[in-house]
């Protein structure tokens, strides 16, 4: 048994204006299914598809108050790509960010609604728009140990200081666990959405997900959530 990454799931207090920013910004295709709810994947996808890991907004009332422990890093080909980019992000509406970062060669920004993401200044041709899903954490090797069995994704590098898994097929974006003295303390407006493949017993993949580390939340909602060792809350979606 095994689940792999098939969504990024953001709160957002307008998910349909959100919704349209981040299609603009990563050419993919939006959707909705149901009221305060958009989606956004590829053009032609196929879901799911370890090629690409979509996003869903959901729409929450929840302020923002404190940066996100999960933020998406944007793939560029070349340093004039990263310029245009950021260029043309900033003509969406998203702003410069400053999170303590200093002196990098990477530009943080954030989209209309303050979530913190990253265009990177490295090469990233073979990723999709997402090159990277970071998730900031307290210890990298841990994490890679947990989400390493969690998932069937393989970890390629592990650190003190960062660990780096990537999906069994060897393609889409990589999950990076980036080592951060910040303090979790507050419900993350940004969490992973997982899913078994089709025919696994969702309530045993829940059970052994329990059994690696992760705990329980009690929510009134069809899917199961949990948290991982750190806290940071997850689904295990159906099957599929």
């Amino acid at each position: 048994m095994a689940t792999r990454l098939v969504q990024v799931n953001m709160k957002a207090h307008d998910d349909a204006a959100l919704g349209r920013f981040w299609a603009a910004t990563l050419g993919w295709a939006l959707s909705s299914e149901g009221p305060g709810v958009t989606n956004l994947e590829p053009e032609g996808f196929v879901y799911p598809d370890p090629v690409a890991v979509c996003l869903d907004l959901v729409a929450s009332p929840e302020p923002k108050t404190v940066k996100n422990r999960v933020h998406l890093d944007l793939a560029t080909t070349s340093a004039a790509h990263q310029a245009e980019l950021v260029a043309r992000l900033q003509g969406l509406g998203a702003t410069l960010a400053d999170v303590g970062q200093g002196d990098v060669p990477w530009t943080v920004m954030a989209d209309p609604e303050g979530n913190e993401f990253c265009v990177l200044d490295s090469l990233h041709d073979d990723t999709g728009p997402i090159a990277t899903v970071v998730v900031d954490c307290v210890d990298p090797q841990a994490m890679a140990r947990f989400w390493g069995e969690a998932m069937d994704w393989v970890p390629l590098t592990v650190t003190d200081h960062h660990a780096v898994l990537h999906s069994a097929a060897g393609v889409g974006p990589y999950l990076q666990f980036l080592r951060t003295p910040d303090v979790k303390t507050v419900w993350n407006r940004v969490h992973l959405d997982v899913r078994p493949y089709p025919g696994d017993d969702p309530e045993a993949e829940a059970a052994r997900l329990l059994a690696l580390g992760a705990t329980a939340i009690e929510l009134d909602v069809p899917w199961t959530v949990l948290a991982d060792p750190e806290g940071n809350e997850f689904c295990l979606l159906a099957p599929g």
